[in-house]
């Protein structure tokens, strides 16, 4: 780094009163912020990746308090790398999932974000030419060091976790499931032995997440345990996919009523699970399928904390162009879309029970006739009645369900 040249007694006051603001930032800069960094072809794995998401996001906001703090304390002094919890975390997650310094790049277009924004506050802190010059002059220089330096500490942590992750036993068990994958020429007998885990049956395959960055994540291995006992067929196959994430295979088809029971006792956990199937096939296709189930609620960013694909194919399919959804459900739903909640979901569970009155009243704990007033209520918001176009309906509405509309 060239030598650093401390400015003047105004100018490190003006950078100080900038910093302030940005310690502060305003909701619209976060969001565009989280945009640029999870936006383009390159960053698409990231972006559909619930766990490394909300790492990106974390990080951007740590990178963006950790400069403004570091300008509070030592207006226009050099500021360090950072070396916090957020950014080491999204280091050791980008290498389980077989990512290299290449996806450091969004830290790249997040500083075209941060230089517009702190310029935009720099105008606002002068009008002085000289003064606006002097300022934009030290704090962009200082804002391109601050990026250089995180990007190379992250990188070097990013060396030390690869190493790290081709040792130990973690490491052989993803060796294994990774060639499984891939369809490698590994033997299902040599496979199997070395897992501890029988190949020639019917799995169920799942991945166990937490977003949370304060979670207990003990408890994602207790989640694996638990859809072993819901199969009530053996111990799982759990491996590592990251520090806030399991794949994890089981046996057989695990219990629906228990898996409910379990993540009730697991609040910090979300499980997508794949579609039961046989065989080193249904290993690898159910594996897909959970993994299909996790990034479509990434995309949708719905809240629910369970879904399995069986329920979720058809939407899975329906949001692959988010936009095309988005024009789907309001050509089908019209008004319907911002009705109460209760309307909505009185209309989804009355065709889940084939359009049953007695059965969806009963599924939605309330008397038939209330159910009757709301799917009449329900006719007068559709721009075509329900029972002209119920597939459509139906499908709109799961996609309105799965995005936490409901």
């Amino acid at each position: 780094m060239p030598l650093w040249k401390t400015p003047s007694p105004r100018i490190r006051e003006l950078i100080r009163q900038g910093a302030e603001i940005a310690l502060d930032p305003r909701p619209e800069w976060l969001a565009e912020l989280d945009a640029v960094t999870l936006s383009g072809q390159t960053k698409q794995q990231v972006a559909a990746d619930p766990v490394l998401a909300a790492g990106t996001r974390r990080t951007n906001r740590s990178n963006l308090l950790f400069w403004a703090a570091s300008n509070i304390r030592a207006p226009g002094e050099p500021v360090p790398a950072n070396e916090g919890d957020a950014p080491l975390a999204i280091a050791r997650d980008l290498v389980r999932r077989g990512l290299d310094e290449s996806a450091l790049d969004s830290y790249r277009v997040g500083q075209g974000v941060a230089v517009r924004v702190w310029t935009q506050i720099a105008c606002s802190l002068t009008s002085d030419t000289d003064e606006l010059s002097e300022l934009l002059d030290v704090s962009l220089r200082s804002i391109s060091a601050f990026v250089d330096d995180t990007v190379a500490a992250i990188a070097a942590r990013m060396r030390i976790e690869r190493g790290e992750l081709t040792r130990g036993t973690h490491a052989e068990r993803r060796e294994i499931v990774t060639l499984l994958l891939d369809g490698a020429p590994i033997t299902p007998q040599r496979a199997q032995a070395r897992l501890g885990y029988a190949l020639d049956a019917t799995h169920t395959a799942a991945v166990a997440w937490t977003d949370d960055p304060d979670a207990d994540l003990h408890q994602l291995d207790r989640a694996a345990d638990a859809l072993a006992a819901a199969a009530g067929r053996g111990a799982p196959l759990s491996v590592l996919a990251s520090a806030a994430t399991r794949w994890v295979w089981v046996h057989g088809r695990p219990d629906a009523v228990h898996v409910h029971a379990a993540m009730d006792q697991l609040p910090d956990v979300r499980i997508a699970l794949g579609s039961p199937a046989p065989g080193v096939d249904g290993f690898r296709r159910s594996h897909l399928d959970a993994l299909t189930t996790q990034q479509m609620l990434a995309r949708l960013h719905s809240t629910q904390r369970l879904a399995s694909y069986d329920e979720v194919e058809l939407v899975a399919l329906l949001t692959q162009d988010p936009e095309h959804a988005d024009r789907f459900v309001k050509r089908v739903l019209g008004d319907l879309a911002g009705a109460p909640v209760e309307i909505t979901e009185a209309v989804r569970v009355f065709i889940a029970e084939q359009c049953n009155a007695s059965r969806a009243a009963t599924r939605l704990f309330t008397h038939r006739n209330t159910l009757l007033r709301r799917l009449a209520r329900a006719d007068e918001l559709l721009p075509v009645p329900l029972a002209a176009h119920t597939l459509d309906v139906a499908a709109a509405l799961e996609v309105l369900y799965w995005r936490g509309r409901n």
